[in-house]
């Protein structure tokens, strides 16, 4: 075994899960919810957040593949004309029912990274709650020691915040760990608090994008225990 880490940080999704199934619903329960049927209002809100309902796939600047949902709700509420918290709950409630497509089957990958003595955890700029809910639903959450949403104490990515927290709570050296992410923003936290950067292309970024950025880039996680030596 030629281990280069001890503990494994995850983004969620484009990295546990597959991001087009799971917010393509979420984008068009929370616009339908929010338009009340109004076409015009539909479109704008889709506007906001750069979702095409047409093709239902976000456009690679939409701010709902690296942003928070402070992000995304302030975003939406100039066009509804209303104050961003109004928006935050209905949000992060139709985001704990989506539809999750694992990248990956997890329970084998996780349960053989556990086996071999790898601490596991999860930072994602979404919230807490639907983070643990979207990790329940694929009977998973058991696996992670550690689970950081932006709402969680510290500051989103791409702010290291999160990597160090975990990395604190571990009792484990940033350098012995690895920040596995699809975004940009993952890698620049992950190279910010010291550990490995490792891209995978289940999100929107391509290899052209993340290459440069991260010491590796794998098609998707189910690469990690061979990267690993493991």
């Amino acid at each position: 075994m030629n281990r280069k880490v001890d503990a494994i940080l995850f983004d969620k999704d484009g990295t546990l899960f597959d991001f087009d199934a799971t917010w393509t619903v979420w984008a068009n329960t929370v616009i339908e919810r929010l338009a009340q049927g109004d076409p015009a209002l539909a479109d704008a809100i889709a506007e906001a957040v750069e979702f095409d309902r047409a093709t239902g796939r976000f456009r690679d600047a939409s701010v709902v593949i690296a942003g928070t949902p402070d992000d995304v709700a302030k975003a939406v509420a100039p066009v509804l004309g209303i104050a961003p918290d109004v928006l935050i709950g209905g949000m992060n409630a139709a985001a704990a029912t989506a539809p999750m497509a694992e990248a990956v089957p997890l329970v084998p990958l996780l349960t053989g990274l556990r086996a071999k003595g790898l601490k596991l955890g999860v930072a994602t700029n979404d919230g807490e709650v639907p983070a643990r809910a979207h990790l329940g639903s694929a009977g998973v959450v058991e696996a992670f020691d550690f689970i950081a949403g932006s709402d969680s104490g510290w500051a989103p990515k791409p702010d290291p915040a999160m990597c160090l927290a975990f990395a604190e709570a571990m009792n484990i050296a940033p350098h012995r760990i690895a920040m596995v992410g699809d975004s940009l923003h993952d890698l620049v936290a992950a190279r910010a608090a010291g550990m490995h950067a490792v891209a995978v292309l289940t999100g929107h970024a391509d290899e052209r994008r993340l290459t440069g950025h991260a010491d590796v880039v794998l098609p998707d996680i189910g690469y990690l225990p061979g990267w690993l030596g493991l």
